[in-house]
């Protein structure tokens, strides 16, 4: 009998294939992460994220617009008259009956309360994007008192909302909360 005999059917030669097997799994995966590794977000990306604004400057009735994500984002500190007229519009009369608010699931509807941050209404947060064809929309205009694009004449109210015009959707509300009376927390 001989010695490798043995060894029955294990031999040398197995375990330098499976040496070999493994080193070569290594090695593919040591070349193949970098390229994977470059699809994550560069970190100034994630340090944009989520960032924090003070808006203990903001009047009734004026806005703040900061960037974030590359979007201008609308803050607006509602005054007891813009209020009162978003609230006053039937969710009937509204080309886009939906809350377009990521606080909130899609079933909700456009109701100011809806599209508001407090149950007061006074602040609204909204992407400042037309949603026809991307443009930036004018505050204090237009027929309903809120914002106009005048690339292509939407209209929308004092709560966001498209009123006239070809934008097929209410402005968005992004991601967001206040984390004090002074600072609003966008993402």
């Amino acid at each position: 009998m001989s010695h490798a005999d043995d060894h029955s059917g294990e031999t040398r030669r197995d375990f330098l294939y499976y040496v070999t097997a493994g080193a070569g799994a290594v090695t593919a995966g040591a070349a193949v992460w970098p390229l994977v590794n470059q699809m994550n977000p560069s970190a100034d990306v994630q340090a944009l994220a989520s960032i924090d604004v003070d808006v203990s400057g903001i009047e009734p009735g004026t806005q703040l617009t900061v960037k974030w994500l590359g979007k201008p984002v609308f803050i607006r500190r509602r005054s007891a008259e813009e209020i009162e007229a978003a609230r006053a519009v039937s969710v009937s009369e509204l080309p886009d009956a939906g809350a377009e608010n990521e606080n909130l699931g899609p079933e909700a509807d456009a109701e100011d309360q809806n599209r508001s941050l407090d149950e007061n209404g006074e602040w609204l947060v909204m992407i400042g994007v037309c949603t026809h064809l991307g443009c930036v929309p004018l505050g204090d205009a237009g027929e309903f008192g809120g914002w106009f694009c005048p690339c292509h004449g939407s209209h929308y109210d004092t709560a966001g909302r498209i009123r006239k015009g070809p934008a097929p959707r209410n402005m968005l509300v992004p991601v967001a909360q206040f984390t004090s009376p002074d600072v609003l927390k966008l993402g």
